[in-house]
């Protein structure tokens, strides 16, 4: 009796540990704070989520410049930013890669990127590869949609910015815009996860 107690015991608390580690290991999930960050940007400057006092909420997308599915999206993302950062919702970039991997990523090369493309939004580099894991960020590109509340910046949606990474011209779901939309109209989300396409993030 006591030894098949034992197993019970021992299970639970496998199963406890087993549930605990995947979540912690996973990242980010919808209704999750997400923790803001300190990271520094092609100007040079220190960049958090708190530096955007007015506002009420971000578009964090980690990208990055060799990557072909990132590069099919600039144009996209800086639409987005120019849509959305006059209503509240600025984009913020996060460049993921380990440079040593792909030198084309580094901040020179960052720098020369965003000056060519015209990007009007902080594109931040995630140095020491610290920030990406905490969101579960698998992908370039990979989009959060945070809201910003009194509990802190809520996580409301994951995945891809649309459903067409081939051609802008032949989108069908906007997924980014219509959470944004959704959140302004202070309406629920209806896709709140999709999947992201992209190259894998370089460690």
């Amino acid at each position: 009796m006591k030894t098949l107690k034992t197993m019970f015991v021992l299970v639970a608390v496998l199963g406890l540990f087993a549930f605990t580690t995947t979540n912690d290991s996973g990242g980010y999930e919808i209704g999750d704070v997400a923790t803001d960050f300190k990271l520094e940007n092609i100007d040079g400057k220190m960049v958090s989520l708190s530096d955007f006092k007015k506002a009420k909420g971000f578009i964090v997308i980690f990208t990055c410049n060799t990557c072909p599915y990132a590069v099919a999206y600039e144009d996209r993302v800086e639409a987005l930013n120019k849509k959305y950062a006059d209503k509240g919702y600025p984009v913020i970039a996060i460049m993921p890669n380990n440079t040593d991997v792909k030198p084309g990523d580094n901040m020179e090369a960052m720098k020369a990127r965003a000056k060519a493309k015209g990007f009007t939004f902080p594109y931040l580099m995630d140095k020491g590869q610290k920030i990406y894991p905490q969101y579960g960020a698998t992908k370039t590109p990979h989009v959060y949609v945070l809201e910003k509340t009194s509990k802190g910046n809520i996580v409301k949606y994951i995945g891809a910015i649309d459903d067409n990474y081939k051609d802008a011209n032949a989108v069908n779901q906007k997924y980014v815009e219509d959470a944004v939309d959704a959140l302004l109209a202070g309406e629920e989300i209806k896709e709140p996860k999709t999947r992201a396409i992209g190259c894998s993030i370089k460690v």
